[in-house]
């Protein structure tokens, strides 16, 4: 293990070579990055073996620590695992290269024209917990964003990682472009974290993607711009003019699809005139799938099985078969719910009505809100971005799923023909 000096000395060379890197990257060709991802989805595929194999080291070391089940379960890379990851490559080698466009080119009086040009942030640092497919993910988008990346996974998946780093770097070299371009840290030491986030010089903004605690810890420490999001407490509003069976579908998928994602509803809001009629329903259903239900006074009369919510219960992003139920007077007082409990993250509505849909879709104040559809549609890869880098839950540069889009910034430009100022 390195002491903490020479961490200090080995992010600091890291965050050089990332910097010198990200002056090719932002201009290298899109055919060099494409070509670049296309070898990298190939040298994945052909270490299969390999990657199976460090990923069965990682596993046994973490059930050996007792890391828990749902931890483990996010470490595991099968056959299947490792082709979606190759897969991922070559989507985003098919996606538009945002670097270089231009847009809202307009004339002025004085004869120049002036627009914006869409170009990399430059160094990109993202620290990331358990899934190894994050490293590839991670890679991929800051390489098409024409960005250089510095990638700091979790101590638990650190064989695996570096086994994809080698495939990161191959496809890098066979596209002539730096093999810095895209560093993964050989370091497990916590000490490097720290570093990573307090380098201005060398990192333009950080992305962490992981529990709440770990966000948490990035931007309390970063002396870089974080873009994050803390937590998922997502809501499904049932309003008094939903259709029975979509609010019975999008609930069950919303909530039980997958329990541990930060798009799971974690709360359902009801309208008080359809509760008794519509919430039976919807409760039998949770707890035919294994789901507490924790609801308030009105929810309790109508479900017997439910336990009584605290304050805390609504402002918790469960992850578990558990959900917070809130019995409301009508979509006004449903998106006040919301907009006090809510994380920011994504809002459901489920209804038949354009009014309170066009409502809902302007007054919640989330990332991500949606009518007449499931929550857990919140991802990257669905809003046709091919992948994400994580979701953001800030208001500034980036909001929502980040994708290539997310990884730029704009500049002004001006086109001229000998003008000058008079």
């Amino acid at each position: 293990m390195m002491d903490k000096l020479n961490v200090r000395d080995y992010m600091t060379g890291v965050g050089r070579a990332a910097r010198a890197a990200s002056r090719q990257m932002a201009k290298a060709s899109t055919a060099a990055k494409n070509t670049a991802l296309l070898a990298m989805a190939k040298a994945i595929r052909e270490s299969q073996a390999r990657l199976l194999a460090a990923n069965a080291e990682d596993v046994a070391e973490a059930k050996a620590n007792g890391l828990d089940a749902a931890m483990v379960d996010r470490l595991m890379l099968t056959a299947k695992g490792i082709e979606t990851m190759a897969q991922g490559l070559e989507q985003v080698a098919q996606l538009a290269d945002p670097v270089g466009e231009i847009s809202d080119m307009k004339r002025r009086p004085t004869g120049i024209q002036v627009g914006k040009m869409r170009v990399p942030l430059g160094v990109v640092g993202i620290i990331y917990e358990a899934r190894p497919n994050v490293t590839a993910d991670a890679a991929a988008l800051c390489l098409k964003s024409g960005n250089a990346a510095i990638l700091r996974g979790g101590k638990e998946a650190i064989r695996c990682n570096q086994a994809i780093a080698a495939c990161v770097r191959a496809g890098l070299a066979a596209a002539s472009l730096p093999e810095t371009a895209v560093q993964v840290l050989e370091t497990t030491d916590r000490e490097a974290v720290g570093h990573l986030v307090a380098m201005p010089e060398y990192v333009d903004v950080i992305v962490p993607r992981g529990g709440k605690g770990l966000i948490e810890r990035i931007s309390k420490d970063a002396r870089v711009p974080v873009i994050k999001h803390l937590d998922g407490n997502c809501h499904v509003y049932i309003d008094e003019f939903a259709d029975p069976t979509k609010a019975l579908n999008i609930l069950d998928n919303a909530k039980t699809q997958r329990l541990g994602t930060c798009n799971t509803a974690e709360s359902v809001v009801v309208a008080r005139r359809v509760a008794a009629t519509q919430l039976p329903a919807l409760a039998q259903m949770l707890i035919a799938r294994g789901v507490e239900i924790r609801g308030c006074a009105e929810t309790l009369a109508l479900v017997p099985q439910a336990k009584p919510a605290t304050e805390e219960d609504y402002h918790t992003e469960y992850l578990a078969a558990i959900i917070s139920c809130k019995v409301v007077a009508d979509v006004g007082e449903a998106i006040e719910h919301i907009n006090k409990y809510s994380s920011a993250h994504t809002e459901a509505i489920v209804t038949e009505n354009y009014t309170h849909a066009m409502r809902f879709l302007r007054e919640v104040d989330s990332s991500s809100v949606m009518v007449n559809a499931s929550t857990r549609f919140a991802d990257g890869f669905e809003y046709g971005l091919g992948a994400e880098i994580g979701i953001s839950t800030d208001k500034f540069h980036a909001r929502g799923p980040v994708g290539l889009e997310g990884l730029t910034s704009q500049k002004w430009i001006v086109l001229g023909d000998g003008e000058v100022r008079g």
